[in-house]
């Protein structure tokens, strides 16, 4: 998985406790996350189908899209997160245009994955 460095001295930041809830499946979306340390499960149901380490991104599609999270995020171990709204995901592609190419790279093998485990 592509890893995104961008974020270490991110203002908004989130620490989370060995399973502690980020976000859960249906719920609205209007961040996603970037872990910075530690480790966080994206689980569909109680399903880990990703876990997520250092300069990995997760809920990004809640700033592409409005529909409701396709998924849960849960900290493995205590993780310090980048929280990114959609002001600051402009603000990221605009000033980055690699940060919008990484993210579409991410978005690209979550697809792929999930078309082979069909």
């Amino acid at each position: 998985m592509a890893e995104i460095r961008i974020f270490d001295s991110a203002r908004d930041k989130v620490v989370a406790a060995p399973g502690q809830v980020i976000f859960e499946q249906g719920e609205p979306g209007d961040a996603m996350y970037a872990v910075i340390n530690g480790e966080v499960d994206v689980m569909l149901g109680d399903v880990v189908v990703e876990t997520v380490g250092p300069g990995g991104i997760l809920g990004e599609v809640a700033l592409v899209d409005s529909g409701p999270r396709s998924a849960s995020a849960v900290a493995r171990v205590e993780s310090r997160l980048a929280r990114v709204d959609q002001r600051e995901f402009v603000f990221l592609v605009q000033e980055h245009p690699t940060f919008a190419l990484q993210v579409m790279q991410v978005l690209a093998e979550r697809i792929r994955h999930a078309n082979d485990v069909r």
